[in-house]
């Protein structure tokens, strides 16, 4: 947890150690980490160095803890300035960029990324440059990395990044995939399905765009970065049509699919309705939702007995009169 602050393990072990007592010498110290006592010496040293510790009046031998209202606070406050200088010098960095931006060749507007590694790398790297909005495209199979353990997503959608993302609907075919669709709207993520999608894409700030691209028998992964040009604005034009084709995903009544009155369908039904509509055949559903699929087709079947509909099509026209979708 003080790692954040510039502490080492061994460091923060001691620190904490120092707090639940009154004093500790170098072999006490490591008594109590079963560590060697050089080893506690060295961490007892690097505390006091950092102002954690300081040596016992009794004893010049033993050390006892700072307060850490004052001490890991000043360290704190030392960290959040070495921050803002850093960010000072991204944006000083940043304008020397763009003046440069305007200068790129044909062949500069595009940087080619090789290697499966290399594309994560990019990939969790834009999505933690994020300031304001992320569009994506996510095809049913992986390229690089599953979106159940896109964690840089879950921090950008804390830091307030609207999220975008398009799905292909086969996608759900996928084991757990439905879960971690689940989570993302949940978290305020914004979700359409499509039946199919033309490319695997990642566009931040509609400033850079990454394409991630698998290629040849051994598929070999690559991606080209995009920079500003007629080309992401071409990337752009494409997301925001496929999204205006999109069937916006909603799973539940808890708090994603809600009815106005206590007439609603439960959970489980508005679950198996939100899927329907998003294009999903009634084996999706069952799959993604650990049912049969007669258990899929009863319950789609008392979903329009409850509003009398004669076809899934009225079905879905109920649901969106009665606020269900």
């Amino acid at each position: 947890m003080l790692d954040v602050l510039g502490l080492q393990d061994s460091e923060e072990l001691a620190y904490r150690a120092l707090v639940e007592v009154p004093s500790y010498d170098a072999a006490g110290l490591a008594t109590r980490l079963g560590c060697h006592p050089i080893e506690a010496a060295r961490s007892l040293a690097a505390l006091e160095s950092l102002g954690l510790a300081a040596r016992s009046s009794g004893s010049t031998d033993r050390y006892v803890a700072s307060p850490p209202s004052v001490a890991l606070a000043a360290l704190a406050v030392q960290r959040e300035e070495d921050l803002r200088r850093a960010q000072r010098e991204i944006e000083s960095l940043s304008e020397v960029y763009r003046g440069t931006d305007t200068e790129r060749s044909v062949s500069d507007v595009v940087d080619v990324v090789r290697g499966a590694k290399a594309v994560g790398q990019r990939f969790a790297q834009l999505q933690m440059s994020a300031r304001e909005e992320v569009l994506g495209f996510v095809k049913a199979e992986i390229a690089v990395v599953p979106p159940e353990e896109n964690t840089e997503e879950d921090a950008a959608v804390d830091r307030g990044v609207r999220y975008r993302v398009m799905i292909e609907r086969s996608a759900f075919d996928r084991p757990g995939f439905f879960a971690a669709a689940a989570d993302s709207l949940q978290a305020g993520e914004e979700v359409r399905v499509v039946p199919e999608l033309p490319i695997r894409m990642l566009i931040v700030d509609r400033r850079i765009a990454l394409v991630p691209l698998v290629s040849g028998s051994e598929r070999s992964i690559g991606a080209l970065i995009v920079h500003r040009s007629g080309m992401l604005d071409a990337l752009i034009a494409l997301f925001d049509r496929v999204w205006r084709d999109g069937l916006p995903l909603v799973l539940g009544a808890d708090g994603v699919v809600e009815g106005d009155s206590g007439d609603g369908p439960a959970e489980l039904d508005a679950r198996i309705l939100g899927l329907l509509l998003a294009g999903l055949t009634d084996q999706a559903v069952a799959n993604q939702l650990g049912l049969s699929m007669r258990t899929v087709q009863r319950r789609v079947r008392a979903l329009m007995d409850l509003v009398a509909a004669d076809t899934r099509l009225q079905l879905g026209f109920h649901a969106a009169r009665r606020g269900w979708i």
